[in-house]
């Protein structure tokens, strides 16, 4: 047993899954979109739909996609704080299915360094305590939970990619915790999730990426243990990079 199992995480409030586990979810899509969204839509799901605003889920999403963790002093002024970075925010509600009923999609908008038009969907659960799980992606039903770093690749489905994938990875002295792949059909579109004991270093996400294979990387910090340093709205513009 843990400490986070006796006391829960260290928060601004009321509910560690309303809230904490709502902030993560968004702060985890933040991170796979890559840089700063001019629009952030939230579809809320069950016990979400039904206690957003009184739980401070609406501001803990909202705080998570501008970058903030779940103990950051402003996320009662999340909304504020959206206006003040151009962040344009929606919510609605709807039965997303058989899924936990503290769940949600996050649609994200915006242009990445190129200027180029870019989205992202990620569905995900807050299941109390703070822990979270993500359940898809851009349409992949792939799952990872924030406890590790992760890396995202999305390659298209020929023989030997996950092989060479993760024999980079261990090339790099990385170890892998856990790995869940998923492809649109055979020979088409895939997504793998690989969470690791750390994050892999900018030359092996590198040689990665100049394989013909694979066509877009993002490595996605753990968020369980994040904490706030006051920076992560004020910083939330910053492209985050492999």
């Amino acid at each position: 047993m843990s400490l986070l199992d006796v006391i829960g995480p260290v928060m601004v409030g009321p509910s560690s899954s309303h809230t904490a586990g709502a902030c993560r979810l968004a702060l985890l899509a933040r991170h796979a979109f890559g840089h700063a969204p001019h629009e952030a839509r939230f579809v809320l799901h069950g016990s979400f739909a039904k206690t957003a605003r009184g739980h401070g889920t609406d501001l803990a999403l909202v705080a998570g996609a501008l970058g903030a963790a779940p103990d950051d002093a402003r996320i009662p002024v999340a909304f504020a704080e959206a206006e003040r970075a151009g962040l344009a925010v929606s919510f609605t509600t709807a039965d997303l299915g058989d899924v936990h009923p503290n769940s949600v999609r996050i649609e994200l908008h915006g242009r990445d360094a190129a200027g180029a038009e870019r989205g992202l969907v990620l569905q995900g659960s807050s299941l109390g305590g703070g822990i979270v799980r993500v359940f898809e992606l851009d349409g992949f039903r792939i799952e990872f939970s924030g406890a590790a770093p992760t890396l995202l690749v999305r390659h298209v489905d020929t023989p030997g990619v996950i092989a060479r994938v993760t024999r980079v990875i261990a090339d790099d002295e990385v170890n892998v915790a856990a790995l869940y792949s998923a492809r649109k059909r055979r020979g088409g579109e895939a997504l793998m999730a690989v969470e690791c004991d750390r994050a892999i270093t900018p030359v092996a996400a590198a040689y990665l990426l100049h394989l013909n294979a694979i066509t877009w990387l993002r490595q996605v910090p753990a968020v369980m243990s994040a904490s706030s340093d006051g920076s992560h709205i004020a910083s939330a513009t910053a492209e985050v990079v492999p």
